[in-house]
């Protein structure tokens, strides 16, 4: 799916190419239907009511789809020194990230409850376009199911007069139309009711596409006991870290899931195509809906949901904190080089502030693809592929977060694992006095 969401000629031409599909499948097939030599005879009145009502419903749910918000957080300015330690950051918005957030890499932006990026509607699915997206796949499978309706007395009445002299028959063109509707419409119907299940499954689970992956690759480590030499896994302040199986906590009961999902417990306005949908609240009301989620107390504390990654924990133990952190070093006797061999030294440090970033995004707890940096540069890794593949998918379909549209690019910090050096904050001015100052005392 990432694929074909990163494609350009498909971002460009997906959204008219689904308006053309619904107008062929929709419309062109109500005049071939009319044709006066297929048997057994136009639709009703009723029927061409239902299917174009139908079609009208399809219509307006995916304008809504399409052109919703997918939803924004808002935060003050203060909000930096405010994060609570044991917050998530996002490295590419500079602000905290809420709980089932995640930074989409098309939106650009963290999108509150987000499901994945549809290439077909150029829209997040996220807590505000969810429920518009779950109408618009009823009323596509709806309208697919009405149009086999009509079809297939068309189709039967041909089989039983195929002994028949042509002429007697409807022409070539409308037997070609049929059968372009039949097998576009087939292979449309196909695709939407694989879709429509999945999402219906998240619906009723209260679980999106990307904690469903989130929740195979947990399960996929736990049965292997929490990945490989899990007892001495250290974390970057030295401590040990266990594995602990975290059970999946938003699921809170079959009719709350549906309702939080919709925004409103009313059911009869679930599939209404002219229904609301939930909204982030405001900065000021914090504490709400898309900041915060209720929980089904399975796991020992609430909060431990994304499940962290113990062999990026050990990663992050032997060697990346230590990336992380300024070569001052090297910075100052740059200063005495010549104009070359500063150009040499400033190339090298962006190569290492580049693998830096590769490992902190290995080492970060829940958006990783179980890929070394040192693989992606071509150097030496002292980690297994089957260590680096901890987090596939169970399924061994080997999907990762870019499918859904994660911005795999994006750091997202975790304050339990981050630490900081007293130095680290130093401006290199300060440290060119205190060197100033060293050679003096030796001077001296």
């Amino acid at each position: 799916m990432a694929g074909i969401a990163d494609a350009g000629i498909v971002q460009r031409v997906a959204i008219p190419g689904v308006c053309l599909l619904i107008a062929f499948l929709g419309y062109f097939s109500q005049y071939i239907l009319h044709d006066e030599f297929l048997a057994p005879g136009p639709p009703t009145t009723a029927e061409t009511l239902l299917f174009n009502a139908l079609l009208l419903a399809l219509w307006c749910t995916y304008a809504r789809t399409c052109t919703v918000d997918p939803g924004r957080y808002t935060f003050p300015e203060t909000t930096a020194p405010e994060v609570s330690k044991g917050g998530r950051w996002c490295s590419k918005c500079a602000a905290p990230k809420p709980p089932r957030a995640h930074h989409c890499r098309h939106c650009r932006r963290c999108v509150p409850k987000m499901d994945h990026h549809c290439p077909w509607t150029g829209n997040c699915v996220s807590m505000t376009t969810f429920p518009h997206f779950v109408r618009f796949l009823v009323y596509a499978n709806l309208a697919l199911l009405c149009l086999g309706y009509l079809l297939l007395p068309r189709f039967a009445a041909l089989w039983a007069d195929r002994d028949l002299p042509s002429y007697l028959g409807p022409g070539v063109g409308t037997l070609v139309a049929l059968a372009l509707l039949a097998l576009v419409g087939g292979l449309t119907a196909l695709l939407l009711f694989i879709m429509l299940v999945t999402t219906l499954r998240g619906w009723v689970l209260n679980q999106t596409m990307i904690e469903t992956w989130e929740q195979d690759r947990h399960e996929t480590l736990a049965r292997r006991g929490g990945g490989r030499d899990w007892w001495d896994i250290v974390g970057p302040d030295g401590a040990p870290v266990r594995f602990e199986k975290v059970e999946f906590p938003y699921d809170v009961g079959f009719f709350a899931n549906m309702a939080q999902a919709m925004g409103t417990p009313a059911f009869v306005l679930w599939l209404f195509p002219l229904a609301g949908h939930p909204r982030v609240s405001p900065p000021g009301q914090r504490g709400s809906v898309g900041w915060t989620w209720p929980e089904n107390g399975f796991n020992r504390v609430e909060g431990m949901w994304p499940p962290p990654d113990p062999d990026k924990i050990r990663r992050a133990a032997r060697g990346d904190l230590a990336a992380t952190r300024r070569d001052y070093e090297g910075e100052l006797r740059a200063l005495d080089a010549d104009p070359e061999a500063r150009k040499k030294a400033f190339q090298e440090r962006q190569e290492k502030d580049l693998r830096r970033r590769r490992r902190a995004l290995l080492a970060e707890l829940e958006e990783g693809d179980g890929v070394s940096a040192e693989d992606s540069d071509g150097g030496d890794d002292t980690y297994s592929d089957d260590e680096a593949d901890e987090w596939a998918d169970g399924d061994g379909t080997g999907e990762k977060l870019a499918d859904f549209g994660v911005d795999e690019d994006e750091v997202d910090y975790d304050y339990t694992l981050t630490q900081t050096d007293g130095d680290d904050d130093v401006p290199l001015g300060e440290l060119l006095r205190r060197r100033r100052a060293q050679k003096a005392d030796h001077e001296e």
